[in-house]
């Protein structure tokens, strides 16, 4: 029914933050990992919570808690991280929970939510039986402002901790 520019995705990883569930399309998720120590990132804009040494590439992490409203909350040891690509950049989402894979059905697909005002970073919406799913597209969750200052402070040399 609505076919707009972009195709709908035929697979979404599912994950929850602050209760409600979210998804990105499959393409975009590199893989999980566990949560883990953070390093601040000095002058990164504030959707930066820090960065993250995966196997010895530094990759930002994005607070999706400040994006979407939601309540700030400490880093859990239980908390997942998704590695993912917003375009050309690699990004890492720290989210509650990763519930998995979802394939989904072309019935299932609704493109029309990305068009409503209020509703940025969404490419659209998955439509389950048990409710809602908005579906993100990283590639604009970074305003060109935020994505230039954090390509600066990634740029400048990371300061030693002083206790």
């Amino acid at each position: 029914m609505s076919q707009n520019m972009t195709a709908a995705p035929t697979e979404v990883l599912l994950f929850t933050l602050n209760g409600q569930r979210y998804g990105l399309p499959a393409p975009d998720v590199r893989e999980l990992v566990r949560a883990a120590r953070l390093t601040p990132l000095p002058r990164a804009p504030a959707v930066v919570e820090g960065l993250l040494d995966l196997r010895g590439t530094l990759l930002p992490v994005l607070d999706l808690r400040l994006r979407f409203r939601h309540p700030p909350r400490a880093l859990s040891p239980l908390d997942h991280f998704i590695v993912a690509s917003a375009g050309e950049r690699n990004v890492v989402l720290r989210v509650d929970r990763a519930e998995g894979l979802r394939v989904l059905l072309p019935d299932e697909w609704d493109a029309t939510p990305r068009e409503l005002p209020g509703v940025g970073y969404v490419a659209g919406a998955a439509k389950l039986k048990d409710g809602l799913v908005l579906v993100h597209d990283l590639r604009t969750f970074l305003s060109e402002a935020e994505s230039l200052a954090l390509d600066a402070a990634m740029a400048a040399p990371l300061e030693p901790e002083t206790a």
